[in-house]
C-alpha cells in the first residue's frame, strides 16, 4: 500500500518509459503521486508526430495536471518534431539576429505547439555563455558570448513560453558554456574565478528569474571557486546563491541522473538524495524505462528519512513547489496571433552570406553525415530534404564519416553545394572539405554548425548557425531563388 513518504517521492520524481506508448505500470504510479513523465527522442521517433494522440492525449485523460516535459530548443534540439526537424531557429541564430521581439514571438509560437501536443513544460532555454568556438559544448544552443545579450534573450524566450501557460525552464544552472567536456560522460569543471563568473555566467539566470520563469534546471558542473560539489549536489549553488540571492521560488528541476556526472558511485537513489538535500526539488531520471528506478530511489529516500540524512519536511517542501508548477500550467491558453511562419522568418535573417551571393539554380549536394551528438539524438537534419521539396536537387550524395574525399562521384559540369555541421575541430570534415573546394572553387559551402570550418579566401559560405528544418529551408530557399510561402512544416512530403 501506498504511504505519505512513498507518494511524496513520488510527487517530486520525473521518469521516462520504454517504447511509443506509456507502460501500464506509469498509470500505477500517477495514481500514487507520481509528478508526471520527461519525453526523449526514444519515445517520439517512434510516434511519427502522433505525439498528443498516443501519449499526452490519454495520459491526461487518466489525470490533467501531469508535468509532462520535454526538450524544445529549437534548431539542433527538438522533441515535439523529433521526426522531421524543428520549425524555429535554436538560441545562437536568434542570438545572431538579435532581435529580442522576435525571439519573444519564437517563444510564443513554440509554446503553441507545446500546448497543442499536450506538453506543459519546457525544459528550455539554454542559458549558457559560450566565449568561444574553442568551447564547443553548447554552441549552437547558446545565445552567444556576450551575457547582456544572453541574458536580453532568456528573457524574451522564457516571457513568450510562460505567457501561454507552458512553464519554461532556465538551464543548466549555473552554467556550463565554458567547459569542453560533455556532463553526459563526465563531470566538467569550470576553473573560473568566482568574480569573473558571477559577473558572466550568472548575469542570464538571474535575468530568466527576474522575468519569473517556473523553472530552473541545475547542471551536473563544478565551479571549485564556488564549491567543489557539482551544482545538482551544491547547497551552496541550489540554496544559498538560485534561492537566496536570485530569490528564485519557483521549481528547481535536475538535469538527468542517469549522466555519469551525476549517477556515478552513487547510483539513482542516493543522487536523487544528495541532490534533494542540496535544495532540488524535482528529479529527473534520464531516458530509461523508470519503473525500478522510481523504486529504488523511494527506498534509498526511505533510508536516507530514518537515518536523518534527509527531512521528510525537505520533501514536503519540494512537494508543494511542484504542486504549485502543476497547477500554473494546468488551463494553457494559445496564443492568437498567426504565428506559423514566424520560425522561418527568423531563420532567413539569421542565415549568413559569406563572399559573393550564390546565383540561383539548381546544384549537386555532397551531403557530410557526422555522427549526431546524444543531446541533438536521430532529427532529420541536413539540406537535401529541403531542396527536394522546394524543388528537386541536381543529384546528391550523403558521405559518411571517414570517407575520403577522393572516393567521392562529383560530376563536372552541374553547380556543387557542399554541406558540413561542425561542433568542434573535425578533421575529417576539415579534409574532405579541402579537398572539395580545391577541385570545385566555384562551390557554395553551407555550413550548419558551430565552429567555422576553414575554407579558401573567396569561397561563397551560407552560414545557418543551425540544422534544424527551418535553417535547412532559409538556405535552400537562396540556393534555388524562390520563397516557400508558410511554415517549413507545410512542406509537401513532411507530415
Amino acid at each position: 500500500m501506498p504511504d505519505h513518504l512513498s507518494t511524496l517521492v513520488n510527487s517530486c520524481l520525473l521518469p521516462a518509459y520504454g517504447g511509443a506508448t506509456p507502460a501500464d505500470w506509469l498509470k500505477r504510479e500517477i495514481d500514487d503521486g507520481l509528478a508526471g513523465i520527461v519525453l526523449y527522442g526514444a519515445n517520439l521517433g517512434l510516434l511519427d508526430g502522433r505525439l498528443r494522440e498516443l501519449v499526452t492525449g490519454p495520459l491526461r485523460a487518466h489525470r490533467s495536471d501531469l508535468v509532462i516535459a520535454l526538450d524544445e530548443e529549437g534548431g539542433d534540439i527538438t522533441r515535439a518534431e523529433y521526426h522531421r526537424g524543428s520549425n524555429y531557429p535554436g538560441a545562437l541564430a536568434l542570438g545572431v539576429v538579435d532581435d529580442v521581439e522576435l525571439t519573444g514571438r519564437v517563444g510564443a509560437a513554440v509554446a503553441a505547439d507545446l500546448i497543442e501536443a499536450g506538453i506543459s513544460v519546457n525544459l528550455a532555454p539554454c542559458l549558457e555563455i559560450c566565449p568561444g568556438t574553442d568551447l564547443p559544448v553548447f554552441g549552437t544552443r547558446s545565445f552567444g558570448a556576450d551575457p547582456a545579450r544572453v541574458a536580453a534573450h532568456a528573457r524574451a524566450f522564457v516571457e513568450g513560453v510562460q505567457r501561454h501557460g507552458v512553464a519554461a525552464t532556465a538551464k543548466h544552472f549555473p552554467g556550463l558554456g565554458s567547459t569542453r567536456v560533455d556532463s553526459h560522460f563526465e563531470l566538467p569543471v569550470v576553473p573560473t574565478p568566482e568574480d569573473r563568473f558571477r559577473a558572466r555566467d550568472l548575469v542570464p539566470f538571474a535575468a530568466a528569474v527576474a522575468a519569473g520563469v517556473q523553472a530552473v534546471m541545475t547542471g551536473h558542473v563544478a565551479v571549485p571557486a564556488i564549491d567543489e560539489a557539482p551544482a545538482t549536489f551544491s547547497r551552496r549553488f541550489v540554496t544559498d546563491i538560485l534561492r537566496g540571492e536570485l530569490a528564485f521560488d519557483g521549481v528547481v528541476i535536475s538535469d538527468s541522473l542517469d549522466m555519469r556526472s551525476a549517477r556515478g558511485t552513487l547510483g539513482f537513489g542516493g543522487a536523487a538524495v544528495r541532490a534533494w538535500a542540496a535544495g532540488v526539488d524535482l528529479m529527473i531520471i534520464g531516458p530509461q524505462d523508470g519503473e525500478q528506478i522510481c523504486a529504488e530511489i523511494r527506498e534509498s529516500a526511505r533510508r536516507a528519512v530514518a537515518d536523518g540524512v534527509l527531512s521528510l519536511a525537505r520533501l514536503e517542501e519540494a512537494a508543494d513547489r511542484v504542486a504549485r508548477l502543476r497547477e500554473l500550467t494546468g488551463s494553457p491558453v494559445p496564443p492568437d496571433d498567426d504565428l506559423a511562419e514566424v520560425g522561418l522568418t527568423a531563420a532567413r535573417r539569421a542565415l549568413a552570406v559569406r563572399g559573393a551571393a550564390p546565383r540561383p539554380g539548381e546544384r549537386f549536394v555532397v551531403e557530410l553525415r557526422p555522427e549526431p551528438g546524444i543531446s541533438c539524438g536521430t532529427v532529420p537534419w541536413g539540406l537535401v530534404d529541403a531542396l527536394e521539396r522546394l524543388g528537386a536537387p541536381a543529384g546528391s550524395v550523403l558521405v559518411e564519416p571517414g570517407t575520403a574525399a577522393g572516393s567521392l562521384a562529383v560530376p563536372d559540369g552541374v553547380p556543387l553545394a557542399v554541406v558540413a555541421r561542425t561542433e568542434y575541430a573535425d578533421p575529417w570534415q576539415e579534409a574532405v572539405v579541402a579537398a572539395l573546394l580545391a577541385d570545385r572553387p566555384d562551390a557554395v559551402l553551407v555550413d550548419m554548425g558551430y565552429r567555422d570550418l576553414p575554407v579558401p579566401a573567396g569561397t561563397t559560405v551560407l552560414k545557418t548557425y543551425g540544422a534544424g528544418l527551418v535553417n535547412a529551408v532559409a538556405a535552400a530557399e537562396l540556393l534555388l531563388g524562390r520563397r516557400w510561402a508558410g511554415a517549413p512544416r507545410d512542406l509537401p512530403g513532411l507530415a
